[in-house]
């Protein structure tokens, strides 16, 4: 019986202003090359022709080249067929999702490890989407010991580096060291912005960018940063602070981070 309460993730693929595409449409891939027909596909899955017609549109449009190649007319309501990039996207899927479970597993036996008011219970507390709008991905570039701590920079741009304080445990258990892989993960309220110049705080992250956007709530205010090399950071402060800071996208500002509120993971 399975664990209700084990880490899970859902694999998809997008691009800038596409359709995702998760394992639902893989599965439709799947049945078009083993059924020849997207009639006889979408019967399968239980989609009506449609929705499956237009899933198709959209794998086709993600990549380069077509998934699916159709031909109209027949008995059948015409011929559909996997390419050979079709069949190579739907085995790099699965490839990764079993890396990507893989990673999961290790990163999951990393949080129970932790104390259950540390590690574990901010990172359950980030939320999909701030997540993954916080997850920036890096090579260790430095590991620098203590006797119970350990700082680790991970550069995630030319010129653009964060700074994380993990323990001696957790640079073994992640096997962290220079030229090595990892993603930092940093809860978008951890983040304070600052504008101006001649910025003094203890903060050991200070990232500069610009507003790429702001949205308001009743309360908070969303700001999303472009940082160097298309890397971008999101901040949720009070709708207050963003008043008096006169957010506007274009807005030159500094992400400030604290090195213990940032996470790293390894795959």
């Amino acid at each position: 019986m399975s664990d209700p309460h084990a880490l899970t993730a859902a694999l998809s693929l997008r691009r800038e202003g596409g359709a995702r595409v998760g394992a639902e449409r893989i599965a439709l891939l799947e049945a078009v090359g083993e059924l020849g027909s997207i009639t006889a596909a979408a019967k399968r899955l239980d989609l009506s022709y449609k929705g499956a017609w237009d899933a198709v549109q959209a794998l086709n449009n993600l990549f380069e080249a077509p998934l699916i190649m159709t031909q109209a007319g027949g008995a059948k309501g015409g011929v559909a067929t996997l390419t050979p990039r079709g069949r190579a996207v739907i085995a790099a899927f699965h490839r990764v999702e079993t890396e990507l479970a893989a990673a999961l597993g290790r990163l999951e036996a990393g949080l129970d490890l932790a104390p259950d008011d540390d590690l574990g219970t901010m990172f359950w507390s980030l939320g999909m989407r701030t997540s993954a709008r916080n997850a920036l991905r890096g090579t260790v570039t430095a590991v620098t010991e203590g006797a119970v701590s350990c700082e680790v920079t991970l550069t995630i741009a030319p010129g653009l580096e964060i700074v994380a304080v993990v323990t001696r445990d957790s640079i073994a258990q992640l096997g962290l060291a220079a030229g090595r892989p990892a993603i930092a993960l940093i809860k978008a309220t951890f983040v304070t912005l600052a504008v101006g110049e001649g910025i003094r705080t203890s903060a050991r992250n200070q990232l500069a960018g610009h507003v790429a956007h702001r949205e308001d709530g009743a309360v908070n205010s969303e700001i999303s940063l472009d940082l160097a090399d298309g890397k971008c950071l999101t901040a949720t402060i009070t709708r207050e602070s963003a008043q008096a800071l006169d957010l506007k996208p274009g807005d030159p500002v500094t992400a400030l981070i604290k090195a213990p509120h940032v996470i790293l993971a390894v795959e």
